[in-house]
């Protein structure tokens, strides 16, 4: 029964999750080059082995594959779902058939087809925001624990997960956000905490610790006086009803001020300010989409897709080859110098590009083994 109820709560809504991304993503470059009229042979839902598909008019063969851990567009001329072709099969077309042929497509549009996908991925977002917004009103994160950080502050004062602050020094805390608001405030480091748990008020008195802070907008890692917790995934809703514009207009922000954290918190990682324990992958997102559908609801697991829907347009979009980004620097780099880059070149980049991504994925996989260890054993 329970590795039902596992398969159910885990296994579902990370293929159902996995599978939409990665369609909004490719459905971005098939629609792309089919109006800039490259011929697309496959698009493909998965990898591996064809459980199901059909040719349409234009004789691409839409198939969901048996391992549903990404997907592709194989353009026409491609050896490959990674665009990567052989210089002699491509030489052996005719001319008309190089009309067709991503390859042969000026840099230009070649550019607009990779950046395509990311594009994609944000529109998703911002669609599914907005349609939020105008229907239930603006996204707030409740001031409820999450996790509590070890001898920190709240540790130390008993707070535990699940409690919701309901006050800091006497001020109302309406979002997770004015609990940063107000503890930067109790200049003289102690602070009176009121709180929910099981229904019951409590008021605890204490002082704050110091903690190293990695999430200030200059990127500078500080040591400030924190209470030492963490928000909760889901998120509450305000009700009040946005028009259309507003929401639209709001989801932007919304996008962009997630796509900002982004980057900062990835730039912390590289400077070395900032753990490279945050880096999950495959494993770490099934995880947190079987919680937030155990724990949560479905608009929840909604907003988690959108969230992933940024992560994964704006991680296509890094300079690496055989990323999305990879292929715009290429295309750029062609439209400056006016010149094809060499077929040897573009291979060394690939594989240089290919090692790089797998080193980041054996990575991520090992913490997100060593996370799910520490899960089971806490």
């Amino acid at each position: 029964m329970e590795v039902i109820e596992n398969i159910l709560y885990y296994v579902v809504p990370f293929i159902v999750l996995l599978g939409v991304l990665v369609f909004v993503h490719e459905l971005g470059h098939f629609l792309v080059a089919r109006m800039l009229g490259v011929k697309v042979d496959e698009f493909s839902l998965g990898f591996g082995k064809e459980l199901c598909g059909r040719v349409d008019k234009k004789g691409t063969r839409w198939k969901i594959c048996a391992i549903p851990l990404g997907g592709y567009c194989k353009f026409f001329g491609d050896e490959d779902a990674a665009s990567v072709s052989e210089s002699d099969k491509l030489s052996a077309l005719s001319e008309n058939e190089k009309k067709h042929v991503f390859q042969f497509m000026a840099p230009s549009l070649r550019l607009l087809i990779a950046f395509a996908g990311p594009a994609a991925n944000y529109l998703f977002a911002i669609l599914v925001f907005a349609i939020i917004f105008f229907s239930f009103g603006k996204m707030t994160y409740p001031p409820v624990v999450g996790e509590v950080m070890p001898n920190g502050a709240a540790y130390k004062a008993g707070i535990v997960k699940g409690d919701r602050i309901l006050e800091i020094n006497g001020h109302e805390i309406k979002d997770f956000n004015d609990i940063r608001y107000e503890v930067d405030l109790a200049v003289d480091g102690n602070v009176a905490v009121k709180l929910l748990r099981d229904g019951e008020e409590k008021t605890l008195s204490f002082d704050l610790e110091k903690m190293t802070d990695a999430s200030a907008m200059d990127g500078q890692v500080v040591e400030r006086p924190m209470l030492g917790i963490k928000s909760v995934s889901n998120v509450e809703l305000s009700y009040e009803r946005l028009s259309v514009f507003e929401a639209l207009r709001d989801a932007s922000v919304e996008t962009w001020d997630i796509t900002v954290a982004t980057l900062r918190g990835v730039g912390q990682m590289i400077s070395g300010k900032r753990s490279g324990d945050d880096v999950g992958g495959i494993i770490r997102i099934a995880e947190m989409s079987g919680d937030i559908t155990k724990q949560s609801g479905v608009l929840d697991f909604i907003v988690f897709m959108a969230l992933l829907s940024i992560n994964l347009g704006l991680i296509n979009l890094f300079p690496i080859p055989l990323l999305d980004g990879g292929h715009i620097v290429i295309c750029l780099v062609e439209m400056v110098t006016r010149r094809e880059m060499g077929t040897k070149l573009k291979d060394l980049l690939f594989k240089t590009g290919f090692a790089l991504i797998m080193a980041l994925m054996i990575f991520a996989t090992w913490n997100d083994i060593a996370r799910l260890i520490n899960r089971w054993f806490a």
